[in-house]
C-alpha cells in the first residue's frame, strides 16, 4: 500500500504529484491504461487533478491512455464540466462516456441465496455482475480513482462501488441500490461494512479478478471557515486494505455528531454539483439522522433542472413520487416499470422522509417549478425567497442564530459527510 495520511494532514499539490507518480512507477512497464475517475459530482474529491496528473505522466512515457468518468446512471458530462473537473491539458478525445444500459458486459451472477442471506430475507432476487466493455479493452492497468466518504447505499463511497456501479450496468446497480434500501438507510450510512459493500466486494473478488485494477482513494475534508477542501489521506493498492484504512479516516474528519438534535437545517446545493434531486437528495440522506422529529429540512437548490438524470427514473420519480417506504414498496410490488428500475424504487425511498420532518426544496426560476416540485411529494419555496432569509453568503457550517433569534443548522455542502444526532449513529 501506498499511503499518505493525517486528520491534521493537508497533502500539496506536490506531493501528491509525487504519490501519483510512485504508484505509476509501482505499476510497472505498462502499455495502456485505463483511467476511472468520477465525474463533476465528485469535484471535490481531488479525482480530476489526479487523473491529469497519470494522464500526463504516463502519455508522457508513450502510454496509450484512456479516461472513463464512472458516471453511473448520471448525464455524460458536458465539455464546461469535463474542463471544470480535469482542467485543459488532457484532449477531448481521451474520454470515453459510459453507457450504463448498453455498453456493458455480464461476467457472473450473484445467486438469491447470498442476497437472501444479505437482506435477511428481505429480498432473494439473483444479481448479474456487469460492467462496462470498457474494462476489457486489454488494458495493463486499470487505476480506479475517487474519494471514501459517508454514502447512503453502500456504507461508505468508492473502492468496489467505483467499478460495479460507476462503471457498471443496470441489473447490479438497480438490485444494490434496492437492497441497500430494504437493509433501511440509518444502519448503512457511514459503516465501512454493509450488506450492499459485501455484495460489491463480492462481485469483484468473484467476477473480476482477472482485471489490473489499482484504487487510489482520497480522503478530504473541508475547512469551514475558509471553506477550501483538505486532503487528509491518500491511499493505493489493490486488496481492501486500503479501502478499509481510508474509511478509518473518513469516519474521524467527515463524520459530525451533534449533541443536540436541530430542528430546521438548512442545505445549499452547489450549482456545479447538485442540478437534480437523484443527487440533491444528499441533502436528506447526511442529515436525515440529525433532525428532529416534526423538523424542517430547507434545500436551497438555485440550479434544480430535473429529477432523475436518466430520462426514465426522471419519468418514474415523477410519478410515483417520494412517498415513503410502505407507499413505494406498494408500487414495486403493482408495477413492472418500477420493478425493472429498483434503484429508482430505491430512491423514492432514500428521498423520503417518512413523515419524520418536513422537506422543502427551493429552485431557482429556470429550471423545475413549484408545482412539479410539489408533485413530487416535497414543499416548495422560490429560492430567492428563502436565500432572503437563509443566506448562503452570510451563514456559517454549523448552529446559526438568525437576528429574530429563530435558529438553524447550515451545511454548505452535504456531499462532503453525514451529520447525526450522536446518540442515534452506530459507532
Amino acid at each position: 500500500m501506498i499511503c499518505k495520511f493525517g486528520e491534521q494532514l493537508s497533502i500539496s499539490c506536490s506531493e501528491l504529484q509525487e504519490l501519483v507518480y510512485e504508484v505509476l512507477e509501482s505499476a510497472g512497464d505498462v502499455k495502456r491504461v485505463l483511467l476511472l475517475p468520477p465525474d463533476h459530482t465528485r469535484l471535490n474529491s481531488m479525482a480530476g487533478p489526479i487523473t491529469a496528473m497519470a494522464y500526463e505522466k504516463l502519455t508522457g512515457a508513450g502510454v496509450e491512455v484512456d479516461i472513463m468518468p464512472t458516471l453511473g446512471t448520471h448525464n455524460p458530462m458536458t465539455e464546461a464540466q469535463l474542463r471544470m473537473m480535469f482542467g485543459d491539458s488532457v484532449p477531448l478525445d481521451a474520454f470515453t462516456v459510459h453507457d450504463w444500459r448498453n455498453g456493458i458486459v455480464r461476467k457472473g451472477v450473484v445467486s438469491g441465496d447470498m442476497l437472501s442471506e444479505l437482506s435477511e430475507g428481505k429480498v432473494d432476487y439473483t444479481v448479474g455482475v456487469e460492467v462496462s466493455t470498457m474494462l476489457y479493452g486489454d488494458y495493463d492497468l486499470i487505476l480506479s480513482i475517487g474519494q471514501v466518504v459517508p454514502h447512503e447505499v453502500v456504507g461508505m463511497a468508492n473502492y468496489t462501488k467505483n467499478i460495479v456501479v460507476g462503471a457498471g450496468g443496470s441489473d447490479i446497480i438497480n438490485k444494490s441500490h434496492f437492497l441497500g434500501a430494504v437493509a433501511g438507510i440509518e444502519d448503512i450510512l457511514g459503516q465501512t461494512d454493509t450488506p450492499v459493500r459485501r455484495l460489491f466486494n463480492h462481485a469483484v473478488d468473484t467476477y473480476l479478478s482477472d482485471l489490473p485494477i489499482t484504487y487510489i482513494l482520497t480522503v478530504m475534508e473541508q475547512d469551514y471557515d475558509t471553506r477550501e477542501m483538505n486532503m487528509r489521506g491518500f491511499y493505493a493498492g489493490d486488496d481492501v486494505s486500503v479501502f478499509e484504512e481510508a474509511c478509518k479516516l473518513a469516519r474521524a474528519v467527515n463524520i459530525t455528531l451533534l449533541d443536540r438534535e436541530p430542528k430546521k437545517v438548512v442545505v445549499y446545493l452547489d450549482p456545479h454539483e447538485f442540478q437534480s434531486t437523484w443527487l440533491g437528495n444528499k441533502s436528506v440522506y447526511r442529515t436525515r439522522m440529525a433532525i428532529a422529529d416534526d423538523g424542517d429540512l430547507i434545500v436551497l437548490a438555485p440550479a434544480l433542472k430535473e429529477f432523475g438524470e436518466d430520462p426514465t427514473i426522471d419519468r418514474l420519480i415523477r410519478k410515483y413520487g417520494y412517498c415513503g417506504t410502505p407507499a413505494t414498496l406498494k408500487a414495486v410490488e403493482e408495477n413492472e416499470e418500477l420493478r425493472s428500475n429498483l434503484g429508482a424504487a430505491a430512491h423514492l425511498i432514500h428521498g423520503s422522509s417518512e413523515g419524520r420532518f418536513r422537506i422543502t426544496y427551493c429552485p431557482g426560476e429556470n429550471g423545475v417549478t413549484l408545482d412539479e416540485v410539489c408533485s413530487v411529494g416535497f414543499n416548495a419555496v422560490p429560492y430567492a425567497e428563502m436565500a432572503e432569509r437563509y443566506n448562503p453568503d452570510t451563514l456559517k457550517d454549523g448552529f446559526n442564530t438568525l437576528p429574530d433569534g429563530e435558529e438553524v443548522f447550515y451545511i454548505s455542502n452535504p456531499a462532503l459527510g453525514l451529520w447525526a444526532f450522536k446518540d442515534k449513529f452506530k459507532e
